[in-house]
């Protein structure tokens, strides 16, 4: 959700009195639960919280001085919930007076002094002296400070000792430069703070110090360090916190974009220039641009003298940047900001030039200059009251083109008249004009008075509701499409069909004819611009209007000339031909003026064809700003600021043209030979039959040619064709995405067998890509060999490099660890050793490639029968059994010398290994050793390891014996007594003397002398002997490592992006910054042990269902926190663990920033390799990270944290935390909490605070002053200081937020749509130039983020040769897939799209645009071009792409990029799924009418406006086309068979065995199953996973009725589209992230899926009968069988798939719950707060809304549409067996008599229920009684006297059911009609008996297959089959603990 959904929707956002009153108290956050017209007491109970342990009285006289500054706050406790609060604490005080009186012996004054003067001394001095850390220090002296408040207020009777007031003074001082800063610390004690020695930090610093020279006012006291932006806030009245913040923001940029520019040298106090220049230069790009456009000098003058250019453009980039940091909602409009800047650095100038102003004669001063808050109440709030009051018009409901949104307000400063606004602005200009109707309404006159001016309407564009948008936007396309089918039947119809007939003259004659069509679709292109652009008459430009009319005149001018030309260039004119002659005048035959007329009307298009081969020029000319090409320009497309230039390079456009001319040619070429040119023939021949007798009453029964039947023939024909190119898009992409994702080389690494095969070469690819080059080194030139094959070095055997792949290898795999994806062994097996060792010389592999080498290769060594060259070849043919034979050798011989100590012993060893050395030199070890006996050797060396690892004192004997036994194996039994030292040291004697019984002490103890237990125990040595004992004794064979799917799948997929093209990655200090933004709003942030372990009516908690989905996961928790599964809820700290395990897999916020701090981790340790020397790096960087707090500001650690802190920024937008933080909510406690765990992470939030204002208006006439409340609104920022490095134990250590940043807001920020106006005001606490737009539900990856200084470089590179990226693609890993079946499609559907769908649509075809999050955008360019997202209620509803479309329109480049990923959460139950297609839809019906498309569909060249339209709104067009076209064929059946036209003509081919309608209804079909999702998604899934994985899951998703899922996602789509588009409705459908998946009842099914599929349905079920009742021409046909099922299968799919995929849909008990509900449902009556939810009628009121804010418009088409229903009728009456002999009309009269008959009676019976039920109530049942006698013995004459038959029964109700649902339907459009009439109960009472039926029809056969229990298990199999394959069992989640538990009540 992550956001609030604006104005109609605000939650309630007020802390609840009982809230309030309820918290006070809670221990953690009691200091927080404060009322916001209260919060200037937080700091106060803060510290009495703080202090309580230490002095429990002086925490009591705290609080008192609280309750007191709250009672002058607010004496009358006028705000909310003020009252409730005092009485709780004075409740408190009251309590704690008491308690501590008890022990009192001063007084409280001498008390607070006393606790004063210590705190004073033990922590303020205490940490001065101790050099603490400035968070500390802070804390400390806003402590103090409150402390001596607290004293001044108990010291009222005696005066303040002086010893206090010095220290309070030296405290004061201090405080006000010791504030919580974000990143900078920039006051004086903090110059020694590792990031402040960065020279460029400093230079930046000094540089903005800089004010030499600038005019401050006379009243100014000169501060310590001011600078430039100090001056500009005096100078223009900006917000002090709005100044801090853009200040770190500046010196950031400035400092890391110098970076970037030179090598570092050893000091740079000077800031570069060049880095000057280029943040200018991107900060002012659109402002010049412009400054440009409207022709006006921009405001950016320089000095002449160099010494000032500095200091003047740091001016100016810091007046832009306050203006952008405290406008608001004004960011959304970046040329208002412009135009706001222009006046103001107009003014800036003006006063360094000292300027004298001719009104005053005094120097220029800004309009709105100096006092506080200036510029917020005087230049932003008057513009946002606008922006306010046209939203509150809006309400999300009225018609777009009765207020101006976002778009409408920016755009009236594109043009010059923007100046008549005039600075300072005038109140009284059109600009700041209401409505009319507004203007009328108000009669208190608060607002602005009438000022005579108009409202302005619309500017630009008219977002107007109309399917018509689809023509206007994409006429090219159109146009197109039908001039080829005109011109396709045109050939088709003449001559023989074949295409070489064109040149025939006769037929090439009539083709001609196609230009006239274009005349005509021209004209109605005028037409439609000039109806859709009237309500924006007023403020458009004349040269605009004049171009509207022009090109509507000669439009029609040539819809006369060239039919009359062409009319005389014919031989023999047909019929209107010859008319039109006649009309001219019948001249000579002269086909050359039509070719000449043709010629001039084609000039334009010859022209544009030019521009188009040449897309450079076309650039030039768009940007051009003279007069002259403006005049050229000017007929092709109207002149606006946006969308100029947007033409690709030369290269590009042959690429899309390529493809789009094949996909054309390709989709002509069937359309033509497969549905055309076959259908004409038939065609003819109906043509030509007559027609007598009909079997209804025919109102045109001389109708020539049978118009008709050939119209019903061609609509579907028609239809597909305008449909099927997405179906040959689908193929065209699938084929070129997967060519493409094989030249990416995607999936070449997919297994573990590939991963293990590749390994060698990937340390050698890990510092190719991730490790920077220094400038010595070379990178390698791409060509087409790289693309094939990529080579890397070995590098493993290269100490430095060694190491830092290991660095980071282990970090990767440490991090899986930590995630429970492998547990402690699998670890061990994946990790690379630390630290090189200098005593290998050997390649040193992870264990898990060389596990089971030293078993395998000490039995071929056995029975090698001394053939030494083969077992070498075998052992050489597996480098890894090479490298692991070796590196055991090697490592023995470490360890064996480490341990013996003795002399002699040594002497031996070192023979021994000479020996062995010597023979593997000479290659004859095999042959001159016996190899036999190693096995022995091999155990004693097992066991040895063994003590080696355990490493006890008591073992020492037993390893001495073991080393003996060992020297005696080998050179007893392997060397054969080849070692001669040993022999001639016997264990007694010395040099062979016996000395005899000699004392114990004398004795020589061989291996006496041992370095056992190993006391110098490092961990590298630890590290060495666990990896020996892997070595040889890991004897499974590591295949299955890991054996966690998603471990392997993320393993796999780093190591493969390796091998990808990826630029190289810079130093962490040249990289560019980033900063990532979340916007949140009220979704889980941690799931609560509760939470976990609630059950649902199934008996399944969270925590069980993710234990049976994720159990190896469960495992390794287990094993990571050492307890069991009972132990987990012993300690409140595991159970945090246990809930901490359960949110990382579910969709919470907690996981998404987990993920996205391993941003930062991975920064950190990237900077500590770039950093580290020679033996920092060979200690690696966990010694590194463990002794920073030792060695303080200078440690490595510090630099690495401090280089991180510059490049990386995470800001999550909470938008309530200050409600929920003021409410005592468990979600602002886990925000805490994230914050307290992540040190640098920033929470942003909107807080709504209450202050108390004076009124002097309010009150009394006489002018007294009253206090009211007010909201004001402020944007904050707040961090957690991180702990304390060195914590003293004695001081109690309250860790909560502190406000950083604290900007007041014009009023409140929700105005449009929620997420982005949520995203928008925390956007000004980013920092850096890429900024990552992350949703809550993702998450990220350790090995992913190493890749993102490498993805930054994007940035740097010109793509396509044109323009630098804006937006940079990345792709998705779906992580919900394995939770259901359902989810599973949807994953598969989504990843498709991330990955070969946006490949294809970034290069070649050039239309990628933003989809959601996680793309990167240009910070700068974005944030000068209206943010990352547009916010305009309704017409905005799919934010994220309009940011897209926003950045392409304005000259951006969308790129992709493969070689990284993040991880998504997606919707799992068909409920949520279906809730997000429909806003999806909603999204796309509001984008078609939105200027965006209009302005993409008209700006691009032809062939990229088709990619446009196919992958945006064309998708769903198609879609709705594809229905559309079943309805026709089937409508179009039931006039031919109402009609007995069908049985008259049944003998004809076209109407018997029709071969194209079978294709085109095939083709339909192709849409309705999904298979256009499906190509994709196999290709995907073939290339990134292998195809026979592909093809399985293919058809495993078939016998999970996959069909049935897209045929249902269909019907959504289609409705939801359709309905925006003609009545709007559209609106923000919040899914929930949940994931239990949770059975959902019959009403809420019904509710949601009614009118989207149940309706829609039931009606094509009804055709479908009728047709098989009545049809007569294909019966026993099996094309006939096959079309009539697939509709059949979309009819059974759209009526019972939510039941199918409903979780115990079919559980007997459920179904009987389930039928009781609904009986409930909709037998509740509705009114005045009565949800939809609860009772049918409210429900059924609810879904006309959208009816009512149609308009005229939509209601017509509403009622055109309900016609419909009463063909059946008027067919079906005709074919009942009374009637079968007349057609006479009066027959269709007397059926809608007794309609209205029966209508009656009803009415009659409801009447006479109200009237007489009571008084009455015999009588009432006799007339009852008597009507039902009459009615039954009205049926019973009916069968028997006209022989009325079954068939007649089941006729009549096919007839009139339709017709009373059609009446319902105009009744509901009319409805303000209705109710004036009075019988709008009737209505109601009719659409509920409806309801009832269509709730039965539903019900019956769901609750018939209930009674069958296998449908239940099939169910339950098909829906979890997932979830099966990886262990879960559902039969026990569904059943398993309720069984426990009634077991248990047994017992």
């Amino acid at each position: 959700m992550a956001y609030s959904g604006g104005i109609e929707q605000q939650p309630q956002r007020r802390i609840l009195r009982a809230q309030t009153a309820r918290s006070f108290g809670e221990p953690m956050l009691d200091s927080e639960v404060v009322p916001s017209s209260l919060v200037d007491i937080a700091p106060i109970l803060r510290v009495a919280n703080e202090v309580e342990a230490k002095n429990p009285r002086v925490a009591y006289l705290c609080r008192f001085y609280a309750f007191e500054k709250a009672h002058r706050l607010d004496p009358t406790s006028s705000g909310r919930g003020v009252r409730q609060f005092k009485t709780a604490l004075l409740q408190r005080l009251e309590r704690e007076d008491k308690t501590t009186l008890a022990g009192k012996v001063k007084s409280d004054a001498r008390e607070m002094q006393n606790f004063y003067q210590n705190y004073y001394k033990e922590y303020i001095q205490a940490l001065h002296a101790d050099k603490a850390d400035r968070a500390r220090l802070a804390r400390a002296y806003q402590t103090a400070t409150v402390l001596f408040d607290v004293l001044k207020a108990v010291n009222q009777t005696e005066a303040v000792p002086e010893e206090i007031l010095e220290a309070h003074n030296k405290v004061e001082e201090k405080r006000q430069i010791y504030v919580p800063y974000n990143i900078l610390p920039l006051d004086p004690d903090s110059q020694n703070q590792a990031i402040m020695r960065y020279p460029e930090i400093q230079a930046a610093v000094s540089a903005l110090r800089n004010t030499r020279g600038l005019p401050w006012p006379n009243e100014h006291k000169k501060k310590i360090n001011e600078d430039i932006l100090d001056w500009l806030q005096h100078m223009f009245g900006f917000q002090k916190d709005n100044v801090a913040n853009q200040r770190e923001h500046l010196i950031l940029l400035l400092a890391n974009v110098h970076m970037r520019q030179l090598p570092k040298p050893d000091q740079q106090p000077k800031l570069d220039d060049h880095a000057l220049t280029e943040v200018m230069k991107k900060l002012f790009k659109n402002y010049k641009k412009w400054c440009k456009y409207l022709g006006r000098k921009s405001s950016l003058w320089l000095p002449k003298i160099q010494q000032e250019v500095h200091q003047r453009k740091l001016l100016y980039m810091g007046l832009y940047l306050l203006i952008w940091g405290e406008a608001a909602n004004l960011r959304f409009m970046p040329e208002c900001l412009c135009y706001i800047y222009h006046h103001m650095a107009f003014e800036l100038y003006g006063m360094l030039a000292g300027n004298v102003s001719t009104l005053t004669g005094e120097n220029v001063k800004p309009a709105y200059g100096g006092e506080e808050e200036a510029f917020l109440r005087k230049v932003v709030t008057p513009i946002y009251d606008t922006i306010a009051e046209e939203s509150l018009r809006s309400r999300g409901k009225s018609k777009h083109s009765k207020w101006r949104n976002y778009d409408d307000l920016n755009e009236y400063f594109w043009s010059v008249d923007c100046f008549k606004l005039g600075w300072p602005m005038r109140a009284d200009a059109a600009f700041f004009c209401h409505h009319i109707d507004e203007r009328r309404a108000d009669k208190d006159g608060e607002k602005k008075p009438y000022t005579g001016h108009q409202w302005m309407g619309k500017i630009n564009f008219v977002e107007i509701r109309s399917f018509s948008h689809i023509f206007r936007s994409f006429d090219r396309m159109w146009s197109f499409y039908i001039l080829c089918l005109q011109a396709m039947i045109i050939v088709a119809w003449n001559g023989s069909g074949n295409l070489s007939t064109v040149v025939e003259g006769n037929v090439f004659n009539k083709v001609l004819s196609i230009f006239i069509t274009a005349a005509i679709l021209k004209l109605v292109q005028a037409f439609l611009d000039i109806i859709l652009s009237w309500k924006a008459r007023q403020c458009m430009p004349m040269f605009v209007k004049l171009r509207y009319i022009l090109k509507a005149v000669t439009a029609a001018a040539w819809v006369i000339i060239l039919p009359v030309t062409y009319a005389y260039s014919l031989k023999n004119p047909p019929g209107f031909a010859q008319t039109l002659k006649n009309w001219f005048g019948n001249g000579q035959r002269s086909p050359s003026v039509f070719f000449l007329a043709v010629f001039i009307y084609l000039a334009p298009n010859m022209l544009s064809l030019l521009l188009f081969l040449f897309p450079f020029i076309r650039r030039y000319l768009e940007r051009s700003n003279y007069k002259i090409i403006m005049l050229m320009m000017w007929w092709s497309q109207p002149r606006l600021y946006v969308g100029r230039g947007m033409h690709e390079s030369s290269f590009s456009l042959f690429k899309y043209t390529m493809y789009w001319v094949l996909l054309l040619v390709s989709k002509l070429a069937f359309s033509y030979y497969v549905e055309i040119k076959p259908l004409v023939g038939p065609t003819k021949a109906i043509m030509g039959v007559h027609v007598k007798t009909y079997k209804w009453h025919e109102f045109f029964p001389h109708a020539k040619s049978n118009i008709g039947v050939v119209i019903v023939l061609w609509a579907p024909i028609v239809l597909v064709y305008f449909m099927d190119t997405q179906i040959w898009y689908a193929i065209f992409s699938t084929i070129f995405g997967g060519i493409y994702g094989a030249f990416r080389r995607l999936g070449e690494i997919r297994t573990l067998e590939m991963l293990r095969s590749r390994f060698q070469s990937l340390p050698g690819a890990f510092n190719a890509c991730l490790i920077p080059k220094e400038k010595s080194e070379k990178t390698k030139k791409k060509g087409l060999k790289a693309t094939f094959s990529r080579k890397f070095d070995e590098i493993l055997s290269k100490k430095e490099e060694a190491t830092k792949f290991a660095q980071l290898w282990n970090e990767i795999i440490s991090s899986f660890r930590e995630e429970d994806l492998i547990n402690d062994s699998e670890m061990n097996l994946l990790l690379v050793p630390y630290k090189a060792d200098p005593g290998l010389n050997v390649i040193q592999w992870p264990p898990f490639l060389l596990a089971s080498k030293i078993p395998i290769a000490l039995d071929m060594a056995k029975d090698s029968n001394k053939k030494d060259t083969e077992l070498k070849q075998r052992i050489s043919r597996d480098t890894y059994m090479r490298c692991a034979v070796q590196e055991c050798y090697l490592s023995f011989k470490i360890i064996i010398d480490n341990l013996v100590m003795g002399e002699r012993e040594k002497k031996v060893i070192k023979d021994i290994f000479s020996i062995i050395d010597e023979h593997v030199e000479k290659d004859n070890l095999i042959t001159e050793l016996n190899m036999s006996a190693l096995s022995n050797l091999y155990d004693q060396a097992v066991v040895l390891i063994k003590y080696l690892l355990e490493n006890k004192s008591e073992d020492k004997d037993e390893v001495a014996i073991v080393l003996l036994n060992i020297v005696e194996i080998v050179t007893r039994d392997i060397m054969e007594d080849e070692a001669p030292s040993l022999l001639e040291s016997s264990h007694g004697g010395s040099d062979g003397i016996d000395e005899g019984m000699a004392p114990l002490d004398r004795q020589y103890k061989l291996f006496g002398a041992l370095n056992f237990p190993v006391t110098s125990e490092t961990d590298a040595w630890k590290e060495k002997i666990k990896r020996l004992q892997l070595l040889l004794t890991e004897k499974e064979s590591a295949m299955d490592v890991p054996s966690n799917l998603e471990a392997r799948r993320r393993i796999s997929f780093f190591s493969n992006s390796l091998f990808m093209d990826m630029p190289p990655a810079p130093k962490v200090r040249n990289m560019l910054s980033f900063s990532v933004l979340t916007p949140y709003y009220k979704e889980d942030v941690t799931f609560s042990i509760d939470n976990l372990e609630k059950e649902n009516e199934d008996g399944v908690s969270i925590l069980f269902y993710l234990q049976k989905i994720f159990p190896d996961e469960w495992k390794n928790f287990l094993e990571r926190v050492k307890c069991s599964e009972e132990e987990l809820r012993t300690t409140a700290e595991l159970q945090e663990k246990l809930c901490l395990w359960a949110s990382y897999r579910g969709q919470t916020l907690t996981k998404t920033v987990r993920g996205m701090m391993y941003y930062r981790k991975a920064l950190e340790l990237q900077a500590f390799l770039d950093m580290a020397k020679d033996e920092d790096l060979m200690q690696g960087y966990k010694t590194a990270e463990s002794n920073s707090a030792e060695q303080g500001e200078r440690s490595l650690m510090v630099q690495c944290q401090a280089v991180a802190d510059m490049k990386f920024t995470y800001v999550v937008s909470c938008q309530q935390y200050g409600v929920d933080k003021r409410s005592g909510e468990a979600r602002a406690k886990d925000i805490l909490k994230l914050m307290r765990t992540y040190p640098s992470l920033r929470i942003a939030y909107i807080d709504e605070v209450e202050e108390t204002i004076k009124d002097k208006y309010a009150g009394s006439s006489k002018g007294k002053s009253k206090k009211m409340v007010e909201k004001v609104y402020y944007s904050a920022l707040v961090k957690v200081a991180s702990p304390a490095k060195r914590s003293d134990s004695s001081e109690p250590v309250q860790n909560l937020d502190q406000i950083i940043y604290r900007i007041k807001l014009p009023g409140p920020a929700l105005l449009g749509e929620g997420k982005p106006e949520n995203q928008n005001h925390a956007i000004i606490f980013t920092r850096g130039e890429g900024l990552q737009a992350i949703d809550m539900n993702q998450d990220n990856y350790l090995e992913e983020a190493f890749k993102m200084r490498n993805l930054l470089q994007e940035f740097l590179k010109k793509h396509d040769g044109v323009r630098n990226p804006t937006i940079l693609g990345l792709r998705e890993h779906i992580f919900t897939g394995s939770v259901s079946s359902l989810a599973w499609f949807m994953s598969n559907q989504e990843t498709s799209f991330v990955t070969i769908g946006q490949r294809l649509l970034a290069n070649p075809l050039k239309v990628r645009f933003h989809y959601g999050h996680p793309d990167v955008f240009d910070r700068l360019f974005h944030l000068t071009r209206g943010g990352v997202s547009k916010a305009s209620k309704v017409i905005n509803l799919s934010e994220d792409i309009f940011a897209g479309y926003n950045s392409t329109l304005r000259e951006g480049n969308v790129t992709h990029h493969e070689y990284i990923q993040v991880g998504k959460g997606r919707d799992v139950g068909l409920n949520q799924i279906s809730m997000f297609e429909a806003k999806i839809a909603n999204g796309n019906g509001e984008q078609t009418m939105s200027r965006d498309i209009y302005r993409l569909g008209h700006r691009f060249d032809f062939f990229r406006m088709l990619s446009c339209y196919f992958t945006t709104v064309g998708f769903y067009f198609s879609t709705l086309m594809s229905v559309l076209t079943v309805y026709v064929f089937l409508y179009g059946r039931l006039y031919l068979v109402l009609s007995g036209l069908e049985e008259e003509l049944r003998t004809e081919r076209a109407i018997r065995d029709n071969k194209p309608l079978q294709v085109a209804l095939a083709s339909q079909s192709v849409v309705q199953i999904g298979l256009l999702m499906a190509l994709p998604m196999i290709m995907e899934i073939g290339l990134e996973r292998g195809f026979r994985n592909a093809l399985s899951d293919f058809i495993l998703m078939q016998f999970q009725l996959a069909p049935v899922f897209f045929t249902f996602s269909l019907g959504t789509k289609t409705h939801y589209y359709g309905r925006t588009l003609l009545h709007g409705g559209a609106e923000y459908r919040g899914t929930g992230r949940g994931f239990v998946v949770f059975h959902a009842k019959f009403a809420e099914n019904y509710r949601l899926y009614s009118r989207s599929h149940f309706t829609k349905g039931i009606e094509l079920m009804l055709l479908l009968l009728v047709y098989n009742i009545f049809g007569h021409s294909y019966k026993g046909v099996a094309a006939y069988v096959l079309i009539t099922l697939s509709m059949w299968f979309l009819v059974g799919t759209w009526l019972f798939a939510p039941f199918f995929f409903n979780p115990s849909g079919f559980e007997w008990q459920k179904i009987i719950d389930d039928w009781n509900d609904w009986n409930k449902w909709i037998s509740n009556h509705g009114g005045i707060g009565v949800s939809p939810d609860k009772s049918w009628e409210s429900w059924w009121e609810k879904e006309q809304e959208h009816l009512h804010s149609s308009g005229m418009r939509g209601i017509i088409v509403e009622i055109l549409l309900a016609l419909r229903f009463f063909l059946y009728q008027y067919g079906l009456v005709y074919h009942l067996s009374i009637t079968k002999k007349t057609q006479s009309f009066l027959v269709y009269g007397i059926s809608w008599l007794v309609i209205f008959f029966v209508l009656f009676l009803t009415k009659v019976a409801s009447l006479g229920k109200r009237r007489f039920s009571t008084n009455f109530q015999l009588l009432f049942r006799l007339i009852k009684g008597l009507i039902f006698l009459a009615l039954l013995s009205i049926f019973i004459t009916l069968l028997a006297l006209p022989h009325m038959t079954f068939q007649d029964v089941i006729v009549v109700i096919l007839a009139f059911m339709p017709t009373g649902w059609g009446i319902l339907l105009i009744a509901q459009a009319c409805k303000p009609l209705i109710q004036r009439i009075g019988i709008w109960s009737s209505v109601r009472t009719l659409a509920c008996v409806y309801e009832i039926v269509m709730g039965l029809l539903l019900f019956t056969p769901v609750a018939f297959l209930a009674w069958f229990p296998f449908v239940s298990d099939f169910q339950t199999r098909m829906l979890f089959n997932q979830a099966f394959s990886r262990g879960l069992q559902i039969s026990r989640i569904l059943g398993g603990p309720k069984k426990d538990r009634s077991s248990n009540n047994k017992e």
